[in-house]
């Protein structure tokens, strides 16, 4: 079996951190979510697995590589190209546009192929569901998950019979229109063969074209619904949100890094905590060069990345600071992502460090009193 990540996307419901990352890269736990998922893929033997990519593409493959510390083989495949001035361009094809791209160039998909979003966690049982598909004859399976009909809305819906034959699709619909309560998780079992139906140099995507033609032409496509633990970054949202639950321990087989110093609190290298009138209730995590001054409190679930420093008599409550965040003396910082110059409430709202001559955090290694002007950021063409 093989496998192929789904990277190209540019993660516009995720800015500001997609500013300078691509989707896949997004850290949870100090960790890239992509990264996650390659391991999980090894876990069950896939250790062939190519990944589109398209904004940032870079950054993806310099720190993936070739896959050897991961005990993988990955490979790319680049969606864009350069303009007249010698700038590369991002320029997805569609995720079932990517995967003909890849067809035609060398014929990577000659076996049972697993298709799978680079935006997610899961812990998807990949031996039980590859028997499921062959024990039904499926040429495609697709993973679904149940969610409250309250819900349905924020979801691709999947329509199949009693027998998981899938009749049909639904885009998110109201929940007085749904016709099902099974969720599409970006996650597919797809032979060979179905390559042939997506058309050449054209984008195609996998959910509104693909397959809506395999119903159409009556290809035995199955949808599995099963029960593990998926989670979707699909917004800045529930970037907050996840990363609340997996320090909190809500998530199975993912564990703080650091070293535990004392009840609910995990430390990096080389870290200062002056403890006098100093309070700390965990989970929280401080990352290596950080620094704690006196009469700081931080309440968990916190995330303090690497180089960072909360200054005297500062409050930090529920927040994800990316690393080098400085939190001014005597602020208060309460359920936010703090990222660059950049905070985001859990609601999503965005505020960027100039907006405002007394904002609580800094970068921590600029000595300047005032914040840096806001610089323009160019958009590029890109996805999801």
């Amino acid at each position: 079996m093989k496998a192929m990540i789904l990277a190209a996307g540019k993660g516009t419901r995720v800015q500001p951190l997609t500013y300078e990352m691509p989707k896949p890269m997004i850290p949870i736990l100090g960790k890239p979510v992509m990264e996650y998922l390659v391991e999980h893929l090894v876990k069950y033997g896939i250790k062939d697995i190519m990944v589109n990519v398209s904004y940032l593409h870079e950054k993806i493959e310099s720190y993936f590589g070739e896959g050897q510390r991961f005990g993988a083989r990955i490979g790319y495949s680049f969606e864009g190209y350069t303009n007249d001035k010698g700038e590369v361009m991002p320029k997805p094809i569609g995720s079932a546009g990517g995967m003909k791209k890849i067809q035609e160039f060398g014929g990577f998909f000659d076996e049972t192929t697993l298709v799978i979003c680079g935006d997610a966690l899961i812990d998807l049982d990949i031996q039980s569901a590859l028997f499921e598909h062959r024990r039904k004859g499926a040429k495609v399976s697709i993973i679904t998950k149940e969610v409250p009909l309250e819900k349905v809305s924020e979801y691709g819906m999947v329509v199949a019979d009693k027998d998981g034959r899938v009749q049909s699709f639904q885009e998110k619909p109201k929940k007085e229109d749904a016709l099902s309560t099974l969720a599409s998780t970006g996650i597919y079992i797809i032979e060979p063969e179905i390559i042939d139906l997506i058309p050449v140099d054209q984008p195609f995507d996998i959910g509104s074209e693909l397959f809506p033609l395999l119903v159409e032409k009556g290809v035995p496509f199955f949808a599995q619904n099963r029960f593990f633990n998926w989670i979707d970054i699909g917004n800045i949202k529930d970037f907050w949100a996840v990363q609340q639950s997996v320090l909190s321990g809500e998530v199975a087989h993912m564990t703080v890094p650091g070293t535990k110093i004392a009840d609910e609190l995990w430390v990096g290298l080389n870290v200062r905590i002056d403890w006098n009138g100093t309070k700390i209730e965990g989970p929280v995590y401080i990352g290596s060069g950080t620094e704690i001054e006196a009469g700081s409190t931080i309440i968990g679930p916190t995330w303090i990345g690497h180089g960072s420093k909360i200054c005297s008599g500062s409050v930090v409550e529920k927040c994800i600071f990316f690393e080098y965040t400085r939190v001014q003396p005597d602020s208060e910082m309460s359920e936010l992502v703090v990222y660059n110059d950049y905070s985001v409430t859990r609601d999503g709202k965005i505020s960027h460090i100039t907006d405002s001559k007394d904002a609580a955090w800094r970068d921590a290694r600029d000595r300047r009193s005032k914040a840096r002007p806001a610089v323009k950021l160019v958009e590029s063409a890109g996805g999801r």
